[in-house]
């Protein structure tokens, strides 16, 4: 009788994510789809931000090693899907992501939550499910930035680029005393008004404090030094 092979799920690491082949060339068609249809910054740099900043909030939640390792593996990919459209990116950005992680070998019990933190990471139909899925809409939503900007000419920006071009600074802080997670923004009121912010983020600033309440944690915006909760 021949050995039966056993299948042996790895430990797949956020390293050997972001140095994968398939990944780097399909974050960077995603990112020229967006660029292709007037959006910010879609590709490694957010990314990479997006992953540090929910790496960032679950360490201070406590959470287990691998855990923390996972929500920044979805973090890294929760954009893929752009690739092919914006609309439905959620859903198509996670098949994606399964595909690709089974694959690399990773085990479908660990491919599970980051499936469903990709799928609903998006205002328009997203649900903070989890933990990872909480801290990865706040990182996401909280990527405002003058270093998003694609469009070369500043006479024919809308208002995303000039509100993102006008954020010259942009921190996540979470303060466990007082159980807040705090967005800070420093906004040059000569590009873009505070109130053109509200007016493309309100909704989601509002996905962001229902991520934090699921975290069991406030949700702050400070602009220019303004408080608001």
């Amino acid at each position: 009788m021949e050995p039966v092979t056993v299948y042996q799920p790895k430990l797949i690491t956020l390293k050997e994510v972001k140095a994968n082949p398939k990944v780097r060339k399909l974050i960077d068609g995603a990112n020229e789809v967006m660029k292709a249809m007037g959006y910010t910054e879609h590709g490694h740099r957010h990314v990479g931000v997006v992953s540090g900043i929910t790496g960032y909030i679950m360490e201070n939640l406590n959470s287990p090693p691998r855990e923390i390792e996972l929500a920044q593996v979805a973090a890294y990919l929760h954009d893929i899907g752009n690739v092919i459209n914006r609309i439905d990116h959620p859903m198509i950005g996670a098949t994606v992501a399964f595909q690709i992680l089974d694959q690399m070998g990773m085990d479908a019990a660990e491919i599970a939550p980051i499936l469903g933190a990709i799928g609903n990471h998006e205002e328009l139909a997203g649900v903070p499910v989890s933990t990872m899925s909480a801290a990865l809409i706040i990182a996401d939503k909280s990527d405002v930035h003058f270093s998003r900007v694609q469009n070369p000419i500043l006479e024919s920006f809308d208002i995303h680029d000039r509100v993102n071009y006008a954020v010259q600074k942009s921190r996540v802080e979470m303060v466990a005393d007082a159980k807040t997670i705090e967005l800070t923004l420093e906004i040059d009121t000569t590009q873009a008004s505070v109130m053109e912010y509200f007016e493309i983020f309100l909704s989601r600033m509002i996905m962001c404090r229902r991520a934090a309440d699921t975290l069991g944690y406030r949700f702050a915006l400070s602009v220019n030094g303004t408080h608001l909760e």
